[in-house]
């Protein structure tokens, strides 16, 4: 009896891509998507060194609405790394007090502004 050889699909796999929606604060001149950008650049770990991205990883900037981040196939990279990055620059140029990382579809994050005007709302009511 010869044992049974079981066969793999051949999956291609599809590269991962990230999209982080910076438009809000961006275009009222509260964050710049160059330095954010170079921040990704200077910060995403590939085998557990920085500054080896090649050809693995790309990071694109479309105007100052958007950044994309681009892994290719097989490449371990997950949406939450990105997210952590996010709010590193935040808390790094003081603006985690003011905006927040929020997931807006599977493959992207939205930079928005927290509700302050909710909270002074319920303050007022409360006295």
């Amino acid at each position: 009896m010869s044992p049974a050889v079981a066969k793999k699909d051949k999956v291609k796999k599809t590269p991962l891509k990230f999209t982080i929606d910076v438009s809000g604060p961006a275009n009222d001149g509260i964050l710049d998507t160059a330095a954010f950008e170079k921040f990704l650049h200077d910060r995403i770990k590939v085998a557990g060194r920085t500054n080896n991205l090649g050809d693995i990883i790309t990071i694109t900037r479309s105007g100052n609405s958007s950044i994309t981040v681009t892994a290719a196939a097989g490449t371990p990279f997950s949406k939450r790394y990105l997210k952590y990055l996010t709010k590193k620059f935040l808390k790094k140029h003081q603006l985690r007090d003011w905006l927040r990382v929020i997931a807006s579809s599977k493959g992207a994050y939205e930079l928005k502004y927290f509700n302050i005007a909710a909270d002074n709302d319920e303050e007022e009511a409360d006295e």
